[in-house]
């Protein structure tokens, strides 16, 4: 298996930080949002625009408390499965190895919602894994690691904003404490489309 791991993410990871994003909305998202407001959220023009959000959130965060983290995994290759590529080739592919590969990213800043409190409430504002790197523990470790930065940083509360209808990332927050807090929001996608809050108690 592959090494592992979560670690703030860098300058160098704004575009697969942006692939990443880009490719789990349209694997995730198919199912409940509308195509139209779909496709506008994930086609070219909006993948550049989220590519310079990321890019500002990764080098110049408003804060010390906005944080973006990445979930990655070391590319590993044979060098011996690839004879025919040459001296130069083998090469290649021996400095790729260990290589590492973004698979998930969660970002989390102090809430901003009207009735928390930002000193004591955070909110995480991304949380998504690769499409094709699901089920390999990458969820729980940018969990995990959220948590331990937000609560060196003091705060008490963790709350995130989750579509209704997306029962994945809504099933696996649940199972790790994260409870609906009654709060809710609803988008005009062309129709009517719900959010719920959630949020767990990290003190």
């Amino acid at each position: 298996m592959a090494d592992v791991g979560v670690r703030a993410a860098r300058h160098d990871d704004v575009a697969a930080v942006t692939s990443t994003q880009i490719r789990a909305w349209k694997y995730g998202y198919r199912d409940f949002l509308p195509e139209g407001p779909l496709e506008q959220m994930t086609g070219p023009a909006a993948e550049e625009m989220w590519r310079r959000q990321w890019d500002e959130a990764i080098i110049t965060p408003p804060s010390s408390r906005h944080r973006v983290l990445v979930a990655v995994e070391q590319v590993v290759l044979d060098t011996d499965a690839f004879p025919a590529l040459g001296p130069g080739g083998i090469e290649a592919a021996a400095a790729m190895r260990g290589a590492e590969r973004v698979v998930g990213l969660a970002s989390h800043a102090p809430a901003e919602d009207p009735d928390l409190d930002p000193t004591t409430t955070a909110e995480m504002l991304t949380f998504l894994v690769d499409p094709d790197h699901v089920r390999r523990g990458h969820g729980s470790r940018l969990l995990n690691a959220t948590v331990d930065y937000l609560r060196d940083d003091g705060y008490h509360t963790i709350v995130t904003w989750v579509f209704a209808d997306n029962h994945g990332p809504l099933g696996f927050l649940e199972s790790a404490g994260w409870g609906e807090d009654g709060a809710e929001r609803v988008l005009n996608m062309g129709r009517p489309v719900r959010m719920v809050r959630l949020a767990t108690d990290i003190s």
